[in-house]
């Protein structure tokens, strides 16, 4: 697939659920693709990028940046305290904030710099014991407690179970946003985007069917 058969899938997606004409952010996740793919989505006029390791994107993204205008990059994946700073200092928004030491971090740190990243809750909405992310049942005191650390929560990420309907899970996370007053949701990928935006999603993450298998 390409970057337009996303785009315009979005935005047929988007009328299907009566929803607002670029009311859907594209995060196209770029880890581990070459460098010219990501340059050919680049030159396409994109700007929205995700990663999933700080180390690829502070490599990838600068000399990226020193060529192409208005890069919004957001960390999709797993962030370790100790890569905290070096990410706050480089990325957007964050979208795997997921326990209570890494909020205590990304509070000091943006006392610290002045500023923070958007954040989002990684929500383990199918209680896999191998997934990062706080159970739905702690969710709400999870988001209380961020925002009592003054963290920009903007809202709620999830990545559903393989084996499971990935719709329940959209549902479900959506559930949790709305009765805790967060309207971002970031939930989809390449092979179910569609049922998360009918469901509220106002971020996609979309690797592959933009650029391709990652190089094995």
């Amino acid at each position: 697939m390409t970057l337009d058969t996303i785009r315009d899938r979005i935005a047929r997606a988007e009328a299907r659920a009566g929803r607002a004409p670029g009311s859907v952010t594209l995060i196209a996740v770029s880890k581990q693709q070459p460098e010219d793919r990501v340059a050919a989505v680049l030159d396409a006029g994109h700007r929205v990028f995700g990663e999933n390791r700080v180390q690829e994107a502070a490599t990838r993204w600068p000399p990226f940046r020193a060529r192409y205008d208005g890069i919004d990059l957001h960390l999709v994946g797993p962030l370790q305290t100790n890569k905290a700073r070096q990410a706050m200092e480089m990325v957007q928004a964050i979208h795997s904030l997921d326990r209570p030491k890494l909020a205590t971090t990304l509070a000091r740190l943006a006392d610290e710099l002045g500023h923070c990243p958007e954040l989002f809750v990684q929500v383990n909405t199918g209680e896999e014991p191998q997934k990062a992310g706080v159970l739905p049942g702690d969710a709400d005191g999870f988001v209380a407690e961020c925002r009592r650390l003054g963290l920009p929560v903007r809202g709620l990420m999830c990545i559903p179970p393989v084996d499971e309907a990935p719709s329940l899970h959209f549902a479900l996370l959506a559930k949790i946003a709305a009765r805790n007053g967060l309207d971002g949701l970031s939930m989809g990928m390449s092979g179910d985007f569609e049922e998360a935006i009918a469901l509220g999603a106002t971020h996609v993450r979309v690797g592959s069917a933009i650029f391709g298998a990652r190089p094995g």
